[in-house]
């Protein structure tokens, strides 16, 4: 199947999964059911679950059982960036082109939109057709990838890195936790899916920590040079924060971008390499959005 296909298999088979949740309408809270929705179904890439699934048949698995799994991730990014826009954080009025959470349905709602998300994600985990072993091992490496070790963890790392200046490696391990940790989960989650050993899901974990450094650097860019409309959030808002362009400039940030591709690819090499997944992080040099 060619790329665009595939992505496209991925993309649709995650959108119908995630149309189905939170759609009880006879429950008296249907209102965050609302919110909930409001931003999980706002758009987006839908990278990191497409990874998962990406992963599983990678490894041989089934990817309609590793659909759930696939979700629990878009469910706590989602969650991430409804926080991540509130005033008390980033105070973005604009996300995936539509306006933010709390622009719509207030702060307090947003938050607790936020929170269900993040809460049902791991009740989305222990749903899934999959052995114990499987859910056992995919909610330890979600919770590592997600909290205080990783996600979260790096986005306070971020919020005090705005009061000083920032070495290289200070940038460096705030951008491995806070976009690359759950990233890394989107992968492992893969693995585990499909029942891939620990050499397999670390394997999965090193392609992830340059895949995201990749990512991450190429949206410092974009914030300086990309179209707002084409991104759908506002551009310039990292102006005041340690990137890594501001460390860099965007001559050298480009460079790196491709470094980090190339060691994604090496790491699947350990597959024997995956040609949907090496289209998926080489377009990372080239995207605009």
């Amino acid at each position: 199947m060619k790329f665009d296909e595939q992505m496209r298999a991925y993309t649709q088979a995650v959108a119908a999964r995630l149309d189905d949740c939170f759609t009880d309408d006879t429950q008296p809270q249907r209102a965050l059911f609302e919110a909930m929705r409001y931003s999980l179904l706002a758009g987006g890439k839908r990278i990191r679950p497409a990874l998962t699934l990406a992963f599983c048949d990678l490894c041989g698995g089934d990817t309609n059982s590793a659909l759930d799994f696939a979700i629990a991730v878009e469910m706590v990014h989602t969650y991430s960036l409804i926080h991540d826009d509130l005033p008390c954080m980033d105070n973005d009025d604009l996300r995936r082109g539509k306006p933010t959470n709390h622009r719509v349905y207030g702060e307090a709602t947003a938050i607790m939109a936020g929170d269900a998300l993040l809460t049902a994600a791991f009740g989305t985990l222990a749903s899934a057709n999959l052995s114990s072993a499987q859910i056992v091992r995919a909610v330890r490496a979600l919770s590592l990838c997600a909290g205080e070790l990783g996600m979260v963890g790096g986005q306070i790392l971020d919020m005090h890195a705005e009061t000083r200046e920032c070495t290289a490696q200070d940038v460096h391990d705030i951008q491995l936790r806070k976009t690359g940790a759950l990233i890394s989960a989107a992968c492992q989650l893969g693995v585990i899916a499909a029942d891939g050993d620990e050499g397999r899901q670390a394997a999965a974990s090193r392609f992830a920590d340059a895949f995201g450094l990749a990512f991450q650097i190429e949206d410092d860019i974009l914030d300086v040079i990309g179209d707002a409309q084409k991104l759908g959030k506002a551009t310039g808002m990292d102006g005041k924060k340690n990137t890594f362009v501001r460390l860099y400039g965007i001559a050298r940030c480009r460079e790196m971008v491709k470094e980090e591709v190339q060691k994604a690819l090496d790491a699947l090499a350990y597959f024997g390499g995956s040609s949907f997944l090496s289209q998926l992080v080489s377009s990372l040099a080239v995207r605009e959005f």
